[in-house]
């Protein structure tokens, strides 16, 4: 174990002994304890496959360990529902929210309550508590209207009308700019200081070192390290994660290029098929042979359709709008877009850039057979298809049991490793990425931003479309930022400040007009 934390600091809220919880050929927790202190803001920390899931869906009641003590303010307890665990004082806010769209605020929030009398004179209730922890809501407004930033204000006064004693927050800040992130923390502090615990997991360590007071690791199952994180570097917390060393990652970001651009976008304008969907406004960039065009944004600004169009599932306007190699491609759909040299890799893996029963040979083959010559006569040549799969699965250290293995059998961040090896391997001269470190942990992560490197350096032009600011910044030679449908002029990642990217995603053009340069 790493530094012991005084189980005498606080009073504790909650005490987790030898949890044990089963699945056919996987132990998921294996004697896992856990202590959470009163008004302790602690820290969940594992890869992928660690574990910490399912023991924050036993806790909330989805489900029961198969061995195991929970004792709650010093009483043993059994929690067999959510409802249970709200009845506690147990409130969590999902990664991905459970909101109906077309439905307002306050009857997404009425939903959520057990209880008739908790409905009662529900709007004011929430505009007051909304306001009292400067999380501002109208609670007359549709979900549709508002942003994702909003939407992750809804599920947490949702908790907070129960009057949570313990609080569980998974990944909350990957929707966030770096302001709303800010403006959560000081959320976060003021409910710790008035008594509620909140169980944190988040891949974004520096986040961890800011706020949390205490860090429990996990790894395969097991507790591997208690630590106080403010305590240790990110790096230091990565490392105890993986119980590896992570090799020193540099990334040089190369000047503007003169050279002809691979891919130009000029004023490409697409209607979303998505009924609450973001229309594209007047999209344009160019990027030059190895360079790494950084899109930003908070989720649901149009990122998804800005893939679509760029991957030929969405048809663009005109052909022109879109150019590769000087080619008007907009009318082409992917196959052929491929033929051409383009890969591409969507947000979803599951179900769009991956089907979960098929093998990973077959998965290989549904991106591949163009450019990897993977079928021959109009046949799967099987042989070719079986060495390809193997190759991604050795070059990007994927854990899995071979090429024969379903997709679906890969944890996310295997499952990402793939897909992200699948692309990278066909030497495409032009690669469009969207959120390519999603839900990975440290180790993977930087085993594909690594990939995405040297692809680069051996003239690939790259656009990666992410959420994730510290992603981009490290990686990117510029970056601009989608909002509303509408794409900010591209500056060099040298001049780009963390404030001013944050003002630009949520929608504020006066830092836009600050740092316009050409496309």
């Amino acid at each position: 174990m790493d530094t012991e934390l005084d189980p005498s600091a606080r009073p504790p809220l909650l005490v987790l002994r030898g949890i044990v919880k089963q699945f056919p050929g996987c132990l998921a927790n294996d004697h896992v304890d856990l202590q959470i202190g009163e008004g302790e803001i602690h820290a969940l920390l594992g890869e992928n496959g660690a574990g910490k899931s399912t023991l924050v869906k036993i806790i909330y009641g989805v489900m029961k360990p198969d061995a195991g003590s929970f004792t709650w303010r010093g009483e043993t307890r059994t929690v067999a529902s959510p409802a249970q665990a709200r009845a506690l004082g147990i409130g969590m806010v999902f990664q991905h929210f459970s909101l109906f769209e077309a439905l307002t605020v306050s009857e997404n929030i009425a939903l959520g309550l057990n209880d008739p009398k908790d409905r009662e004179n529900l709007p004011a209730r929430i505009v007051d508590i909304s306001t009292r922890y400067g999380l501002p809501l109208d609670p007359t407004r549709a979900v549709h209207d508002l942003s994702v930033g909003e939407r992750q204000r809804i599920e947490i006064v949702r908790c907070l009308l129960q009057n949570p004693k313990l609080l569980i927050m998974d990944e909350p800040t990957s929707v966030l700019t770096p302001q709303e992130v800010h403006k959560l923390f000081a959320t976060l502090r003021r409910l710790a200081s008035e008594g509620c615990s909140i169980l944190y997991i988040s891949h974004k360590l520096e986040e961890i070192r800011a706020l949390c007071e205490a860090a429990t690791i996990m790894r395969l199952g097991k507790v591997v390290a208690h630590c106080i994180p403010a305590e240790k570097t990110a790096r230091e917390l990565a490392e105890l994660m993986i119980s590896a060393k992570l090799k020193e990652q540099s990334f040089s970001h190369k000047t503007i290029s003169t050279a002809a651009p691979r891919l130009v976008l000029d004023r490409l304008t697409v209607r979303s098929n998505q009924q609450f969907g973001t229309d594209l406004k007047d999209i344009s960039f160019a990027v030059a042979p190895g360079e790494i065009l950084g899109i930003a944004g908070i989720a649901g600004n149009g990122q998804s359709e800005l893939m679509d169009a760029l991957s030929g599932e969405i048809p663009a306007g005109t052909p022109r709008n879109i150019m590769l190699d000087g080619a008007p491609i907009g009318h082409e759909g992917p196959r052929a877009r491929r033929r051409r040299g383009c890969c591409f890799l969507p947000e979803e893996r599951n179900g769009h850039g991956a089907v979960g029963p098929m093998t990973l040979a077959e998965n290989g083959f549904l991106s591949a057979h163009v450019r990897g010559a993977l079928d021959r006569l109009g046949l799967i040549n099987r042989k070719r298809t079986q060495e390809f799969a193997a190759q991604v699965i050795k070059t990007f250290d994927v854990r899995t049991t071979g090429p024969r293995a379903e997709a679906r059998s890969l944890s996310g961040g295997n499952l990402q490793k793939f897909l992200v090896g699948r692309e990278v391997l066909q030497q495409p001269g032009v690669l469009m990425i969207s959120q390519p470190t999603w839900g990975v942990d440290a180790g993977a992560a930087a085993a594909i931003y690594e990939a995405l490197a040297q692809l680069a350096a051996a003239g690939t032009a790259i656009v990666l479309i992410s959420q994730d600011l510290d992603e981009i910044l490290l990686l990117c030679d510029r970056i601009a930022v989608i909002a509303a449908g509408k794409l900010s002029p591209p500056i060099p990642v040298r001049e780009a400040t963390i404030e001013t990217i944050g003002l630009l995603m949520g929608g504020d053009h006066t830092a836009e007009e600050k740092h316009a340069v050409p496309a």
